[in-house]
């Protein structure tokens, strides 16, 4: 039976959440219920993700999120892929301010069904645990792209942790039955190059991804499979290793602010992390889900 997956996703900065919604879509063990977006321009945002959704001709419920974290100063306002869109149809209206009711409604919808995979700043995930403090507990299972796990070094903060810091702290608090993460440390072993991204992106669902990335080929020239390779964690948990741990989330110290601690643990232990990826297995399992390998 196709797992149960919400997807919330900051969609139109990094290319790797475009390229993982490519793979969620394509993904036939994937029952993809909805999708939210998160921090600055979460309606461009939202039009992204409903050009790929066109593209595989899926209706796939999607809601505009939280444009600003918390509590701290925005530092991702604009989703610049969005300068791509005109070349794909794509939805232009969203439903305003229920992102966080949707996510509340489908998960008590399918009480112990639903795996939430994350893999933007967590403003909206620490909005709804907040207000609905039973969620967590209702959850099959929640993946997060988030934190890094093998350095403590000062200023060594992963990118969606330090975009929220305080959401990060709300959601590795919860107690949820499954709470596993995949970090920066790790998914920085995926990776491919401009030219080789242009070779391989060539089935339907990858081209407007190719589009969208050559948006954001004009400030690098790799693509990191961070958000994906979280993903395809759901489906081939061997891709990853995994240990169990507590992590706890630097608020105290402003310069260190979302800063992600790792106390290695037993089995009873809250949380898993990733420490080690077989790439080839990964890439492998990518393309034949998506073609173009």
């Amino acid at each position: 039976m196709p797992t149960k997956i919400l997807l919330d996703t900051d969609i139109g900065s990094d290319i790797d959440d475009a390229v993982c919604l490519a793979y969620l879509l394509a993904q036939p063990e994937c029952d993809l219920l909805g999708i939210t977006t998160v921090t600055g321009e979460p309606e461009k945002r939202a039009r992204l993700a409903s050009a790929l959704c066109r593209v595989a001709g899926r209706q796939v419920p999607i809601y505009p999120g939280a444009d600003t974290p918390l509590l701290v100063a925005q530092k991702q306002p604009a989703a610049t892929q969005a300068a791509a869109l005109g070349r794909w149809p794509h939805d232009q209206t969203f439903p305003q301010g229920q992102a966080v009711e949707f996510l509340r409604r489908t998960i008590r919808a399918h009480p112990g069904e639903v795996v939430l995979l994350t893999i933007g700043p967590l403003t909206n995930i620490g909005l709804l645990f907040a207000l609905d403090r039973e969620i967590p507990r209702l959850l099959k299972g929640l993946v997060l792209m988030c934190g890094k796990f093998t350095s403590q070094a000062a200023q060594a903060q992963e990118w969606n942790a330090l975009l929220d810091p305080h959401a990060a702290a709300i959601v590795y608090r919860a107690p949820v039955a499954v709470h596993r993460s995949v970090g920066l440390d790790v998914t920085l072993r995926v990776t491919l190059d401009a030219a080789a991204v242009r070779q391989k992106f060539q089935t339907k669902l990858l081209r407007p991804v190719l589009d969208f990335a050559e948006v954001f080929f004009q400030e690098t020239g790799t693509i990191t499979f961070h958000d994906p390779l979280a993903a395809a964690t759901l489906f081939d948990p061997a891709l990853c290793r995994f240990d169990a741990g507590t992590v706890t989330v630097e608020l105290a110290d402003e310069a260190q602010a979302g800063l992600t601690r790792w106390t290695p643990g037993g089995p009873d232990a809250p949380h898993a992390a990733a420490f080690d990826v077989d790439a080839g297995r990964f890439f492998d399992h990518y393309f034949a889900v998506l073609g173009g390998g």
